[in-house]
């Protein structure tokens, strides 16, 4: 009985582990910009020596000379992947309340190198300096973004900065080829991974792009935009998430009757064996 068990506890863990996900989830769903989790599973399957010799029969009709192929499932993570879908655009009336529409990131300069956001909520230091909300600079085209506090601050579609009329500095805005290869570094921070190749690319936002589609055929899109007073919304789908909570612990509470069941079963027969002896 103790590949039922196994199974049973890699299956609890691993609903576990989905359900710290989706309590994530639902915690960060006011959260802006932030990016829904999720996680798929794989089985491995553990084949047993008749599993590999092939069935020969006289004729089609004809019953089968080796049992059916028995294999034990164990559930596995397979994959832990980010929802990159656009959120919906609130608006806030603020300066520098900034909102992608696209799917573009913010280059932020942390104590820890570059990271990436698609939390636009902004501020500006007593120097003028532009910085999300832990006080990162939020980085431009030629460095870091300063305002003299002197006049009205316009940012247009394409990111330009102007203050009073006079531009000071353009934000700079990027995407990957790869989304496999940017992960969460928290603080609705992202950063690259070291498993996935990502190369980063600066975009022109609002102008027209000739990208490859997936038959080899080229397309045109437009490249994202910043929008000016708006924050994007948190894309968690909180009907969806609740669904799923209420699923893992159907799933999780199935599992640990199959483990109290297959205990229930090996101390009923210890007893029995016991008794015999």
């Amino acid at each position: 009985m103790q590949e039922a068990i196994y199974s049973a506890v890699f299956g609890a863990l691993s609903s576990e582990h989905r359900m710290n996900i989706i309590s994530n989830n639902l915690a960060n769903v006011s959260t802006t910009g932030y990016k829904t989790d999720s996680v798929t599973f794989k089985d491995v399957f553990v084949p047993f020596a008749h599993d590999y010799i092939l069935d020969s029969k006289e004729h089609l009709r004809a019953k089968p000379l080796w049992p059916d192929a028995d294999v034990i499932a164990k559930p596995r993570l397979a994959e832990h992947k980010t929802d990159f879908a656009q959120g919906s655009l609130r608006k806030t009336g603020d300066p520098l309340d900034l909102a992608i529409q696209g799917d573009g990131f913010f280059k932020i300069l942390t104590p820890d190198g570059v990271r990436y956001t698609r939390n636009g909520h902004f501020n500006a230091m007593p120097n003028g300096q532009i910085v999300d909300s832990n006080g990162n600079p939020l980085l431009g085209t030629d460095g870091p973004i300063f305002l003299s506090g002197r006049g009205v601050v316009e940012i247009d579609p394409a990111g330009n900065v102007s203050e009073g009329g006079a531009q000071v500095g353009t934000i700079a805005l990027v995407r990957f080829d790869n989304p496999r290869g940017v992960i969460k570094d928290g603080q609705n921070l992202y950063k690259l991974s070291e498993d996935f190749e990502a190369n980063e690319m600066a975009v022109s936002p609002g102008m027209p792009e000739i990208t490859t589609g997936s038959d080899g055929t080229p397309q045109t899109r437009i490249s994202p935009v910043i929008q000016q007073g708006f924050l994007e919304s948190s894309n968690v789908e909180i009907v969806t998430e609740m669904v799923r909570m209420i699923e893992v612990n159907r799933v999780f509470e199935a599992y640990q009757k199959i483990m109290r069941g297959t205990q229930d079963m090996d101390s009923s027969l210890i007893k029995s064996m016991g008794k015999s002896v």
